[in-house]
């Protein structure tokens, strides 16, 4: 399952989530993080600093505003002892459904 992930090093920001889902196909996957989350969004706990805290938090609550709204699935995969990545999978959508995604998360923003 491995081979068939879309990883890059830089953390993916919120925006580029949003971004990504709107242009996205059905079935497309996108790895944005890898560690373990509720470790790494967790202050005090984190080894992030904390802009980055603040950024891995607000793409991890857009991926679930993404998820809530049917837009895209969220999977994890175990890369070893406490380390995860954690995919957002495009659902397929119709033209008025994203539209109307984009407003509900711009106001949830």
């Amino acid at each position: 399952m491995s081979a068939r992930l879309s990883v890059t090093q830089a953390a993916v920001s919120e925006i580029t989530l949003m971004a990504w889902v709107d242009v996205a196909e059905p079935g497309a996957r996108l790895v944005y993080h890898r560690g373990f989350l509720v470790v790494d969004t967790t202050p005090n706990v984190s080894m992030l600093g904390k802009p980055a805290l603040e950024d891995l938090r607000a793409t991890a609550n857009a991926a679930y505003r993404l998820s809530e709204l049917g837009r895209i699935h969220l999977v994890q995969e175990r890369l070893g002892s406490d380390r995860f990545a954690y995919l957002a999978i495009a659902r397929p959508q119709k033209v008025a459904v994203r539209t109307a995604a984009v407003k509900q998360l711009a106001v949830a923003a």
